[in-house]
């Protein structure tokens, strides 16, 4: 898996549902490496740190390879890399091989795989249709977020190491599409609730369903 774009967004005033609030779902390529810290990535715009960033959601990734599905259904779109809010775009990233909890040295940084992405309406924003929520959801592939275990800097061209493959064999594919199922996997909820990888209050809710 090699880093192929690194993109950061800047503050952006939306309108939604009459009100004015900010994003950063606005992301777009820069030359320059990128920080990641603990809770973010340097100068990325974190608008509603409640659900976005934090030390489970430090850093985006989104898979290259997901691209041209997208731009066939909306190709009169203005293409970049960071349309899905990605921080790093990701060549041969494959969310049905990867395992929450795989820990990855990329560049300086040390990460290890947290959870698959949710979207939400500021996806559809982006996208100017909220459709593309259920068509996210229904494709199945996610991208994933990662936590800093080591803070580093990561450039364009590094390539994701497997530093400790998860004992846990809990894809993040696989706890995406289970996570918008009625009729819960038991296996998969049995994963999921033993994967110490994934933020302890998903895995409390989860128990609802045992």
């Amino acid at each position: 898996m090699r880093i192929i774009s690194t993109n950061i967004g800047q503050p952006t005033t939306i309108l939604w549902n009459g009100k004015k609030e900010q994003t950063g779902i606005f992301k777009y390529p820069v030359s320059e490496p990128l920080f990641l810290e603990k809770e973010s990535v340097a100068r990325d715009t974190i608008s509603n740190r409640r659900v976005h960033g934090g030390v489970h959601k430090a850093c985006y990734l989104f898979p290259m390879g997901q691209y041209p599905y997208w731009k066939g259904l909306y190709p009169n779109l203005k293409w970049d890399w960071g349309m899905f809010g990605e921080n790093l775009t990701v060549e041969g990233l494959d969310e049905a091989q990867i395992r929450i909890g795989d820990i990855f040295r990329v560049g300086s940084a040390l990460v290890q795989v947290s959870q698959p992405r949710e979207p939400c309406y500021k996806l559809g924003v982006r996208f100017g249709n909220q459709d593309i929520l259920r068509q996210f959801i229904d494709h199945g592939y996610s991208g994933m977020y990662v936590r800093v275990l080591e803070e580093g800097q990561v450039k364009t061209g590094d390539v994701l190491q497997l530093e400790k493959a998860s004992e846990n064999p809990l894809t993040v594919k696989q706890f995406f599409n289970f996570l918008f199922e009625r009729k819960k996997n038991p296996d998969i909820l049995q994963l999921a609730i033993a994967n110490t990888a994934l933020p302890e209050h998903k895995r409390e809710r989860l128990k609802k369903y045992l």
